[in-house]
């Protein structure tokens, strides 16, 4: 018989949530118990979200401190940064796997937690205690780990488009640009005045310059290397598309870029290397992500282009990948590998 694992979700009222929902329906070994959202506590998950009627028609939210989350198998927290800490603290000891989506474990330096975020990491010593999520590129942390904090959307695009070409040594660690573009939906559910429908609909804009808070966390991921990363906020409700620019640390080519990431991927499921430039809409509700590169000779410039979905393999849909991993089951369980395409 089957394994039969309890899962909790901590902020199941938010996007991340709602997709954590959407994804582990499908899920043959994961059993979805208690779900929290204390801002819609006593009303029922399909009067926020229609679409999960069929298999959530039952299922309502309850107070953080009603749940009954203690000796769970799995608790995945979606909750913004800051606010997870005094929660997965209690968590940690209680669960067998807290699968963490907030900023709050994934820097290594608390001080550069504390920097970039502009609030006190009240729970330092417990960021040891959790794997880096990004099984493509992290194995051996989730390998040794009981918790896991999962990457930012933007870290993800990034990093799997830049981290196989920087290990070969094909490009130089300085100078390095990323200029990624992402829906609405990254932005979160609560609203905001710069998302709502007018202010987003025919606009196109950058923002979080020079000091955007994933800066610290792509260049943890890409070995300390310097990177100066813009955001922009893309009409549309979700997906990513980083377009990411360095210098050749030796002589290149188109060619040899791809070589290194198709091997660097070659026993990946969830990436695809080709030479085809990559878009939102081929990664649409996939767990995948799709890479290209090229090489100009002209300006003697590498571009790595990467496409997801931010909600899928940028948020929850890692964030059951790794869950699966660190349960023992196999990573591709329950995810989606292809795009809905239209």
């Amino acid at each position: 018989m089957t394994e039969q694992l309890n899962v909790g979700i901590v902020g199941a009222s938010g996007f991340t949530g709602a997709e954590l929902l959407r994804l582990l329906a499908s899920h043959p070994n994961m059993n979805v118990v208690a779900v929290t959202g204390d801002t819609q506590a006593g009303q029922p998950v399909t009067g926020l979200y229609p679409g999960l009627a069929a298999a959530y028609g039952d299922m309502t939210y309850v107070r953080y401190e009603d749940a009954p989350l203690a000796d769970m198998d799995v608790v995945f927290a979606g909750l913004p940064h800051r606010a997870s800490q005094e929660i997965v603290s209690q968590l940690v000891d209680e669960v067998g796997h807290v699968i963490d989506l907030s900023a709050d474990f994934r820097l290594k330096d608390p001080g550069v937690y504390e920097k970039w975020y502009e609030v006190p990491h009240v729970v330092p010593h417990l960021i040891e205690r959790f794997a880096y999520g990004l099984p493509e590129l992290f194995a051996d942390e989730l390998a040794a780990k009981q918790h896991v904090a999962v990457p930012g959307c933007y870290p993800t695009t990034a990093t799997l488009a830049l981290a196989p070409l920087l290990r070969a040594g094909v490009i130089q660690s300085t100078g390095i640009i990323v200029d990624a573009a992402s829906g609405v939906s990254g932005a979160g559910r609560a609203p905001k005045p710069n998302t709502t429908f007018c202010a987003v609909d025919e606009d196109f804009s950058a923002y979080g310059l020079l000091g955007h808070r994933h800066t610290p966390e792509i260049e943890q991921n890409l070995d300390g290397a310097a990177v100066l990363f813009t955001p922009h906020l893309a009409p549309m409700n979700r997906g990513i598309l980083a377009t990411c620019y360095a210098r050749p640390a030796s002589t290149t080519s188109t060619e040899d870029l791809l070589q290194v990431l198709a091997e660097a991927y070659v026993d990946e499921p969830f990436i695809v290397v080709d030479e085809r430039s990559p878009s939102t809409k081929a990664t649409l509700g996939s767990n995948s992500c799709h890479i290209t590169a090229r090489y100009d000779d002209r300006t003697d410039t590498v571009m790595a282009i990467a496409a997801l979905d931010n909600l899928v393999k940028g948020a929850s849909g890692g964030a059951i990948q790794c869950a699966n991993i660190v349960a023992g089951l196999d990573q591709t369980i329950g995810l989606p590998l292809v795009g809905m395409g239209i």
